[in-house]
């Protein structure tokens, strides 16, 4: 990836606050998306907010859709979001953003959130997207933090069939050893501000769901909880299936998994990343000829600003925006004219 950080922003936390809160994530007006509710398997719902590619002709299913899965506690409204809708409209795509269980401002129904290892949700997500695409339409995916673990560790259980649901992938940011991001969100800098700001909203919508279905989990161990290994331990892992929160992280990791990739698939990973230890991120020999490692030196957590002061993220999404095009054999420039029929 080719990223140089700007003089005025040094360090992964700079990087990362400043790219969150203050550089620019568009041009012109702010993306407008129209939003379905769609009914999950299990009877529950998620609701999807799609921006669609402006001025363009033809139905919506014969152009180019590019999904994205938002990371903890995101949305539609996430600064990265905003900058991949920017890049989509750009280029004449459709873009979606399907939100977790819980992450669109209303409350879910069942018994349930969501976790970085859902590979189910994910799955079935893509392939309701690539069937409301007629023949020969493009659809990729991408995925910041905990959505792009969960969307490789989809690739990796879909194996060869995920090329039948998306032509490329990329993940961002994405704590894809799951072990060693939990603990080092859980020290020092980390557990005063990062930790301090998911688990804001986090314990919240938690206690909301025990009393949708009291008895669910131990509420007074949630309340004093001031970790995310205490949270996943008490309310993410037994809501989901697992023993507890070293159980979900062993098991939800998709870093084990990327070998098994048979679709192109793209892992960025900012080196000085304060969520995710340099030492923990996949190397060359752990992948697959089908994944590419883009591990630059700076960037901090899906931050990546670029420019003078207030600065811009729109670097990074151009750059994966780009790099999923190509793989799909269509080049970035062109996808506008395809949208159009031209």
């Amino acid at each position: 990836m080719d990223y140089l950080a700007p003089r005025w922003l040094p360090g992964g936390n700079l990087q990362t606050i400043w790219g969150a809160l203050y550089a620019r994530r568009f041009e012109g007006a702010a993306p407008v998306y129209r939003r379905e509710r769609w009914a999950a398997p299990d009877g529950d719902f998620v609701d999807v907010d799609f921006a669609d590619a402006p001025g363009s002709q033809g139905e919506p299913g014969e152009r180019p859709l590019l999904v994205l899965f938002h990371g903890l506690e995101g949305s539609s409204r996430s600064h990265y979001a905003e900058a991949f809708a920017d890049f989509a409209a750009a280029r004449g795509m459709d873009f979606a953003v399907p939100h977790f269980r819980g992450c669109s401002g209303e409350m879910n129904l069942a018994p349930r959130a969501y976790h970085s290892g859902d590979f189910e949700e994910i799955g079935w997500i893509l392939a309701r997207m690539r069937a409301s695409r007629k023949d020969g339409a493009l659809v990729l995916a991408a995925g910041v933090s905990l959505g792009g673990n969960a969307l490789m560790r989809w690739a990796g259980e879909a194996g060869e069939s995920a090329s039948r649901v998306v032509s490329a992938v990329a993940s961002v940011c994405s704590p894809l050893d799951l072990a060693a991001g939990g603990d080092a969100i859980g020290r020092g800098f980390n557990r005063l501000v990062y930790t301090r700001m998911f688990l804001s909203t986090m314990k919240p919508k938690a206690l909301a769901k025990l009393a949708q279905f009291p008895g669910l989990f131990d509420g007074a161990r949630l309340a004093a909880a001031r970790d995310l290994r205490t949270f996943d331990d008490v309310f993410t892992a037994p809501l989901h299936g697992f023993v507890d929160a070293d159980d979900y992280w062993r098991r939800g990791s998709a870093k084990p998994h990327l070998g098994a990739i048979r679709v192109p698939a793209l892992a960025v990973n900012a080196r000085n990343d304060p969520f995710i230890p340099a030492a923990s991120l996949p190397r060359p020999s752990e992948v697959g000829r089908h994944v590419t490692l883009w591990q630059p030196a700076h960037g901090g957590h899906v931050g990546f600003p670029m420019g003078r002061p207030p600065g811009h993220v729109r670097g990074m999404p151009e750059q994966v925006g780009r790099w999923l095009c190509r793989q799909a054999g269509v080049p970035a420039d062109a996808v506008r004219a395809a949208a159009r029929g031209q």
